[in-house]
């Protein structure tokens, strides 16, 4: 039997790994819509710009949201 999805917890913190192979990752990305014209577009984007030098380093996602 084929397994579809593989997850293991791990002792450290609350990380744990998840396994599965890549045509079912490949499926997972087109629900979750990965494959989107919009999604490429900024992934396009987003590769431009780090080229570009146009990037900084963030410890979490909340300094997004704080005003300079």
């Amino acid at each position: 039997m084929n397994q579809t999805i593989a997850i293991k917890a791990t002792s450290v913190g609350k990380k744990i790994i998840v396994e599965l192979d890549a045509n079912r990752l490949e499926r997972l990305a087109s629900y979750l819509g990965f494959y989107g014209a919009d999604f490429l577009k900024s992934v396009d984007r987003a590769e431009r710009d780090y080229k570009a030098g146009r990037v900084r380093a963030v410890a979490s996602l909340s300094e997004l949201r704080r005003k300079k």
